[in-house]
């Protein structure tokens, strides 16, 4: 009966994103999930820049087709599917397969004062550091799964792997990330 009623919701926001879709609309859908797809694409490339474009890529996309939403999957879900190809078309670009302008640039600022709050902050940049230094295909399901809280269906659907597939880098990405925090070294 759950999967008869998630099904209809899925098709009633299809016909309410069909319906409504217009540039305002567009403009909705960028501040609601702009951010998100910002943080997924930045996360599979490891580059603002390249985040910045791709995002651009993704909502320009939108606006050019915008039937290619088919209801079969949240919005949400289908906008990760969007950026996630948007990444691979422009790791696949000419240009940047010769031209690597810079790398990831660190702003320098001042520290916080509080020393609990700069205790808080370095452990949570500790372990997006150990996030971020694991292989793509176990990063890219620890996010969708960590950041965005995708069911392993959903998960599956973005990237286009079995869900036992899904379960079985999810651990891996999991173990690897806690060893790479706790400082071990890990190769694949």
């Amino acid at each position: 009966m759950s999967n008869w009623v998630e099904v209809m919701g899925l098709e009633q926001q299809y016909w309410k994103f069909v319906d409504r879709y217009s540039t305002d609309h567009l403009s909705e859908l960028m501040q609601v999930h702009g951010q998100e797809v910002w943080n997924y694409a930045y996360f599979l490339t490891k580059h603002q820049d390249w985040a910045d474009d791709i995002t651009q890529d993704v909502f320009l996309r939108i606006y050019r087709s915008p039937n290619t939403f088919r209801g079969e999957s949240s919005v949400r879900t289908w906008l990760f599917a969007i950026t996630r190809n948007c990444v691979f078309n422009y790791r696949r670009s000419a240009f940047l397969r010769k031209v690597t302008l810079m790398g990831r640039v660190k702003h320098s600022g001042e520290a916080p004062s509080a020393e609990s709050e700069a205790l808080a902050n370095q452990y949570i940049d500790e372990i997006w550091e150990s996030v971020m230094a694991l292989p793509a295909k176990y990063r890219e399901v620890l996010i969708l799964d960590a950041r965005y809280e995708l069911s392993l269906k959903e998960i599956a659907d973005i990237t286009g792997l079995s869900i036992g597939t899904v379960k079985s880098r999810l651990s891996r990405a999991r173990r690897k990330a806690a060893e790479i925090w706790k400082g071990g070294v890990v190769y694949e």
